[in-house]
C-alpha cells in the first residue's frame, strides 16, 4: 500500500504542483481543539485544519511551501465509524480536503464553490484509490 507521503505527492502532482511542500500533522482531539480555539476562535475539536502559507505578507517568500494540514485521528475514527467507512479512507478524505484548502478551495462561502471543491475531492480520491462506489453520502459527515 502506498504511504501517506506517496498519496500526498500524487495529489500534489494532480494539482500541478509536484514540487509543493506541505506538512501533515496527526493529533488527538484535545490538541486539535487547542489549535481550533487559538487560530480559528472555534470551540472544541474538529476533523481537519489547514494552515496555508500562500496567503498574507510572506506568501511570496517560498511559493512551493503550501502549508500544514492537521488531522485529528480521534475525530477521524469517529466519523469513519458513523459513516460506515474505514478509518483509512476517512483519513484520506480529510487529507484531500485539507490540501484543497491549501490551494484556496473553499466550501463555506458559496454552494457553487462547495460543489467545485466536492467534485475535485472525488477526483483526487479516485486518483489515490478511493472510488465513488466506496463513498457514503458526503453530507452525512461534514468536513470542517
Amino acid at each position: 500500500m502506498p504511504t501517506v507521503q506517496k498519496k500526498a505527492q500524487a495529489i500534489l502532482n494532480a494539482l500541478a504542483c509536484p514540487d509543493g511542500e506541505l506538512s501533515v500533522l496527526v493529533v488527538d482531539d484535545p490538541r486539535i481543539a487547542e489549535l481550533n480555539e487559538t487560530y480559528l476562535n472555534h470551540q472544541g475539536p474538529t476533523n481537519v485544519i489547514s494552515f496555508p502559507m500562500r496567503e498574507g505578507d510572506a506568501a511570496d517568500l517560498n511559493p512551493e511551501l503550501l502549508g500544514d494540514v492537521v488531522i485529528s485521528m480521534d475525530t477521524c475514527a469517529r466519523e469513519a465509524e458513523t459513516g460506515g467507512i474505514t478509518t483509512e479512507r476517512r483519513f484520506y478524505e480529510l487529507l484531500v480536503h485539507g490540501i484543497l484548502h491549501l490551494f484556496g478551495y473553499d466550501h463555506v462561502h458559496s454552494e457553487a464553490e462547495a460543489e467545485i471543491m466536492e467534485t475535485k475531492s472525488r477526483e483526487l480520491l479516485a486518483l489515490i484509490g478511493y472510488r465513488d462506489s466506496q463513498c457514503r453520502n458526503s453530507s452525512s459527515t461534514s468536513i470542517d
